[in-house]
């Protein structure tokens, strides 16, 4: 229902709630009197340029001397054009247009005139400013990329389940998030559905305090051949990932200490780190734990129902465009 009801209500109620509610009579030359009138075109300079101007000047300003960047996936392009669609103002406007003027006096109809003017004018101008930066600077969404990149390679990427299965499921992870240890439970649920089928891929994005050493004291342990059985026990520890626990998990596995200390803070562990953060911000990964189902990042819930839903809508998928190709 709120799909459904979303976009009329966008287009059509609100405006036609927003006129009805201006309180302006355009008979008797109101029209012709405003259009003359500084009041009118002040409040339309400064709702369309001066909010232009104002918001996308100063964030340009602010990422040029290195205050901050706009969000990922955002350009300065859909910066000013946002900037120009904060223009489209009604409530406050009007409010302050009652406590200065009146709304029912003559500069009161003019300045509310303004306001409705602009918000033409702003939808218009910030319409514009789109289409300008998807055209000559490539701006064409604001949407954070969706396709894994790179892809899974057995070379590198932690694979659990045959090399070569139909389905393939990727987890970007953080060891100290609660979310992601739930979520990975949910292996033994797949592969009991999917069987060889199926080969899961975890990738690392810790952004947890005790995130990033977690993950260097998992590669080091990956060194030594012995990632899963890692990921499995600390799973069940991450509110314990200190320095000495991390080496107490290497002893309990039966580890060569010495040399999983070393490795902790060898530069390949950090440089396989930094490949999966790469990895993460060039495929849309943000939070964690975040999943691909055959290279597409799942949107929604990640509980092991909609994975199993996800991945056997894919493996059907799959199964199709081969019976196609057979036939062709």
């Amino acid at each position: 229902m709120h799909e459904v009801l979303r976009r009329p209500t966008a287009l059509l109620v609100v405006p036609i709630f927003a006129l009805a509610n201006a309180g302006v009579d355009l008979r008797g030359g109101l029209l012709a009197d405003s259009l003359g009138s500084p009041v009118t075109w002040g409040v339309i300079l400064g709702l369309v340029l001066g909010k232009l101007l104002g918001i996308g000047v100063a964030t340009l300003l602010a990422v040029r001397m290195g205050l901050g960047r706009p969000p990922e996936g955002v350009g300065m392009g859909s910066v000013f054009g946002g900037a120009a669609l904060s223009g489209i103002g009604f409530t406050v406007s009007l409010l302050v247009i009652g406590l200065a003027f009146g709304s029912t006096t003559d500069l009161g109809r003019q300045a509310t005139l303004g306001v409705l003017v602009s918000m033409v004018l702003a939808v218009a101008l910030g319409w514009s400013i789109f289409r300008i930066a998807a055209k000559w600077w490539g701006e064409e969404t604001a949407d954070l990329p969706m396709v894994l990149d790179p892809p899974v390679d057995p070379e590198v990427d932690h694979i659990r389940g045959p090399e070569d299965a139909n389905l393939t499921l990727v987890e970007y992870v953080d060891f100290e998030c609660e979310y992601c240890a739930h979520a990975t439970g949910s292996w033994e649920d797949l592969s009991a559905q999917f069987g060889d089928d199926l080969r899961y891929v975890v990738r690392h994005l810790p952004h947890h305090p005790h995130g990033p050493l977690a993950a260097k004291a998992s590669e080091a342990a990956a060194i030594q051949g012995e990632f899963w059985r890692w990921l499995d026990l600390v799973f069940t520890h991450p509110d314990a990932l200190e320095r000495e626990d991390l080496i107490g998990y290497a002893g309990e596995l039966g580890l060569d200490v010495d040399r999983f200390i070393q490795d902790i803070d060898s530069d390949a562990v950090a440089a396989r780190i930094e490949r999966d953060l790469e990895s993460a911000e060039a495929s849309g990964a943000h939070p964690t734990p975040t999943f691909f189902i055959e290279g597409r990042r799942l949107l929604g819930d990640y509980d092991a129902r909609t994975l199993t839903a996800a991945l056997e809508s894919s493996r059907r998928g799959t199964r199709t465009r081969e019976t196609s190709s057979g036939k062709g």
